[in-house]
């Protein structure tokens, strides 16, 4: 494939789209990302990158990719713009969604499909933007990254200390923001409270330990948790302004004439930026030490992935400026979470600016609208242009 053959923008969008890249922490739903990595190799390929493609260590069948153009960095410094990305979708809902997902639907001055706005289609908008810019005029280099599992553990993003001299001076990750740049949002943890009690007959309620009735009393303690986030914490900057707290999902039990001996309540909380990572945790603990003390062995907090930290970049870094005046928007936070923390760790400053709203992620009949496609491919190219030229 040469840069003459590479497909159009709109066929680009519509094999991402084709390529299903569920990922799910129910392995009867999870999907390898592999089929989306080979598409971008082969393009960005055709292009004149050197394409790497890395199996995750943690997690087998899923695969990073970086590809790079453009002159090295000396002495090992920091330099040029990383475009980042993830490859993976969440489910779908078959009785909501009235279109099939996997196909790029164009209706109503729309694109619909999975992963259109969050953020598979952010790839084809890339590869759009740079594909008739003279790459070999580059003075500094210009990475394209594209992620594994960053809608479950962020299993990929962990891992990207494996690409060796990987010191961008700038990095742009492209989840849905309208554009409009994000320079900091809360971090995420997700963890599942575990109640095992003693099964037995409904007539006889003394004769075992009902694990319903003991998740009745923690989710009122797991209530008084929630105050007190917002008692304690306060970032005005966020229209959620507290670090928060919410019941995701619950199950227990499987007959109403026996005593239920398990329950599970699976829930997250989003702390602050700056804020320790342990803080929330701790606060957990402690609310429930009462509970766990009074039924010896009963009430388990289990982590189920990895916690993600919040992340800021300074309201004066340059690539907050840069990004503020080829959108024309001031930046925002973001309640939500990203693989910004870890591509800060790298070194360079990050920002989140996509193509697509946020408001479309994770809903049936996913969508951009056409009207936005060139404007955000006009953005990205005069970032390249600013950063690499």
């Amino acid at each position: 494939m040469s840069v003459a053959t590479l497909p159009s923008f709109i066929e680009m969008y519509r094999q991402l789209i084709a390529a299903p890249s569920v990922s799910c922490l129910e392995p009867t739903w999870d999907i390898s990302n592999r089929q989306v990595i080979d598409l971008l190799g082969l393009w960005l390929s055709s292009l004149g990158f050197t394409v790497e493609i890395q199996e995750l260590e943690k997690q087998a069948g899923k695969y990073n990719l970086l590809a790079s153009i453009g002159p090295a960095p000396t002495n090992g410094e920091a330099s040029g713009l990383l475009l980042a990305g993830h490859t993976d979708t969440v489910p779908w809902d078959e009785g909501r969604w009235t279109r099939d997902p996997f196909t790029l639907t164009e209706a109503d001055n729309r694109l619909y499909g999975l992963g259109s706005a969050d953020m598979k289609g952010f790839f084809a908008f890339v590869i759009e933007a740079i594909r008739d810019l003279d790459l070999s005029q580059l003075k500094k280099p210009l990475r394209i990254l594209a992620t594994a599992d960053e809608e479950t553990s962020m299993a990929g993003a962990r891992e990207l200390h494996r690409f060796a001299n990987l010191k961008p001076e700038f990095a742009v990750i492209g989840e849905p923001t309208n554009m409009v740049p994000v320079r900091m949002h809360k971090g995420h943890t997700t963890d599942c409270v575990r109640i095992t009690g003693r099964s037995g007959h409904s007539s006889k309620p003394a004769a075992g330990l009902n694990a319903i009735s003991i998740m009745h009393e923690a989710l009122g303690e797991l209530k008084k948790l929630e105050q007190s986030f917002k008692d304690k914490f306060h970032h005005a900057a966020f229209e959620v302004p507290y670090p928060t707290l919410n019941f995701g999902h619950i199950h227990g039990g499987d007959a109403a004439n026996r005593i239920c001996a398990c329950c599970e309540l699976h829930m997250d909380m989003r702390p602050l930026p700056g804020m320790r990572i342990d803080t929330l945790n701790e606060m957990l603990s402690t609310q429930l030490a009462p509970l766990q003390a009074l039924y010896p062995g009963a009430l388990e907090i289990i982590p189920m992935h990895d916690p993600i930290p919040g992340y800021e970049c300074p309201a004066d870094s340059a690539l907050v400026k840069m990004a503020e005046a080829i959108s024309g928007n001031p930046a925002e936070p973001a309640n939500y979470c990203t693989e910004a923390p870890f591509v800060d760790a790298l070194g360079c400053e990050t920002i989140v600016m996509g193509p697509g709203s946020i408001q479309q992620a994770h809903q049936p009949d996913e969508f951009i609208t056409l009207a936005e496609i060139s404007p955000a491919q006009a953005q990205i190219r005069t970032l390249v242009h600013k950063v690499c030229f």
